[in-house]
């Protein structure tokens, strides 16, 4: 199958979601067949647009999540944190952070060194390379709106504030 620059298949010459709602409703009626098709839609808009952002992250040699976890580093106070911290931050397992720091400091985005005071944490640290590809790179995401095309501003504020409600009901953080 021919694969898109996101590496994603070519489009299909209909839309499967809409086809799904159908066939959904037809055996399972509507009661569930509005929720189904929401939460197909966020799983397939997610694919899409992770696959246009880590495209354009890839003369960083960055993923996304890379370029998350470089942001958290770019905008702490010291350019400094805790690894447990940024596991919690980014809401990931700890070795989930632990790669992506390998990542970064292979890179040369961030080196990694103990706390100054607490032998028993590690912190992760911004390098000034890392500074400037985290500018670069932001820069980038900003001019492509962040993978989210031509949806207007009220329109995303919109979204944002639905897939907002989503995160207070599933106790995603505190404060909702």
């Amino acid at each position: 199958m021919w694969q898109s620059p996101g590496g994603l298949p070519a489009p299909l010459p209909f839309d499967p979601i809409a086809e799904a709602q159908r066939q959904w409703r037809r055996h399972w009626g509507e009661d569930a067949t509005p929720s189904m098709a929401a939460v197909t839609s966020i799983m397939r808009v997610h694919q899409l647009v992770m696959a246009r952002l880590n495209d354009e992250l890839k003369p960083w040699e960055l993923t996304f999540a890379r370029y998350e976890a470089l942001m958290l580093l770019f905008f702490s106070r010291t350019g400094s944190l805790p690894l447990g911290k940024m596991g919690a931050r980014l809401q990931v397992h700890p070795t989930s952070v632990t790669n992506l720091i390998d990542g970064l400091e292979r890179l040369g985005y961030a080196t990694r060194g103990p706390h100054p005071s607490d032998r028993r944490t590690t912190l992760a640290s911004i390098t000034d390379r890392g500074r400037v590809v985290a500018d670069e790179a932001t820069e980038a995401l900003n001019a492509m709106h962040f993978g989210t095309g031509r949806l207007r501003s009220d329109d995303l504020d919109a979204l944002t504030g639905l897939l907002r409600s989503m995160r207070v009901e599933a106790g995603d953080f505190e404060g909702g």
